[in-house]
């Protein structure tokens, strides 16, 4: 069985103004962000890892390395980066439920299928390579314990899966802001969620 510490980065500026989508538009930490890292590496300080893991995104990479307090042990992976929120990047989502209702209809009844913001990922891409990420975690870390440090979107679409819900009801599960998540995973899809917003 693995146990994942998995965190959601810090505040960035998106997040602040308006929740804009900020799917791979490389946004730094807030003042508010940074200080909500080093909260999480209080919080973690007697935590033994026995590996990092973040999304390449600075602001995911910015918190992994203050909250972990082993800024050179942070390994980046590419699989955990953020959903390709396509047409929607960068704008909040009263805009676009405004300017392109039919695409965000078609998200919210089945994000598996369809495609975040038309052209961006689809539900099933966005867990094929998660699934890839975490089942080879597994296999590496067994018994062990990993943190990973990812985000809003990633880190529910992993959760709602793993829990064996409808992706579309993917949004019921809200992770806050370099907040304490605590999972474990265990062979043949075994999974509980201890900690949510700890």
């Amino acid at each position: 069985m693995l146990t994942i510490y998995l965190l959601r980065h810090g505040q960035t500026a998106y997040n602040a103004d308006g929740n804009k989508y900020c799917g791979r538009t490389d946004v730094n930490l807030t003042d508010e962000g940074l200080q909500q890292a080093e909260r999480m590496r209080e919080l973690l300080q007697k935590q033994e890892f026995d590996a990092i893991y973040s999304s390449p995104l600075a602001r995911a990479l910015n918190t992994a390395q203050i909250a972990s307090g082993r800024p050179d042990d942070v390994q980046v992976e590419q699989r955990l980066i953020e959903i390709d929120f396509g047409e929607w990047e960068g704008k909040r989502p009263e805009e676009f439920q405004i300017t392109d209702p039919e695409s965000w209809k078609n998200w919210l009844q089945d994000p598996l299928l369809n495609r975040a913001g038309r052209v961006g990922e689809s539900g099933a891409q966005v867990l094929d390579r998660l699934n890839s990420f975490y089942d080879e975690l597994l296999a590496k870390y067994d018994g062990k314990t990993v943190l990973v440090v990812g985000h809003n979107g990633v880190n529910r679409f992993f959760m709602a899966d793993r829990l064996g819900m409808p992706l579309k009801n993917y949004r019921m599960l809200v992770q806050e802001n370099s907040a304490l998540t605590v999972l474990t995973v265990a062979k043949n899809f075994g999974f509980n969620l201890l900690k949510l917003n700890a």
